[in-house]
């Protein structure tokens, strides 16, 4: 079935969060990613962490039979996610440690979580859609 993708940055997130909020649908998976942003130079993200689980993510949610939408929201360069007072690191809704997180989000809260230890292993992703 594969998967909508939708992506933000700091300064559109409110606005890409509320319309996934808004506009979901019954049996609808609704994952947030939150990532590095991509190094111009290389085209890759500055998070080592990011360029290896990516890759993974996407491919398990091209495999699931499940109806979803990713947000993918990018957090910034290594400077301003490295700020203790980023918005996302404060946000209580996702406190967010490191990078990449996946979040199940259902129902206004978090359904499950995937830190960015293991958000590169297929069967935790699968595990988090179920």
């Amino acid at each position: 079935m594969g998967f909508t993708q939708i992506d933000a940055t700091l300064e559109n997130f409110s606005t890409a969060f509320e319309s996934i909020e808004t506009n979901n649908v019954k049996d609808q998976v609704t994952l947030l990613l939150f990532l590095a942003d991509k190094d111009p130079a290389s085209g890759l993200s500055w998070c080592p962490d990011c360029v290896r689980a990516e890759p993974v993510i996407y491919k398990t949610l091209e495999k699931s039979e499940k109806n979803t939408v990713l947000l993918r929201a990018f957090a910034g360069n290594r400077p301003t996610w490295r700020n203790p007072s980023h918005p996302w690191r404060v946000d209580e809704r996702f406190r967010l440690k490191g990078l990449p997180t996946l979040i199940r989000w259902r129902d206004g809260a978090i359904a499950g979580r995937l830190e960015d230890n293991e958000a590169h292993i297929e069967s935790r992703i699968s595990k988090l859609l179920e």
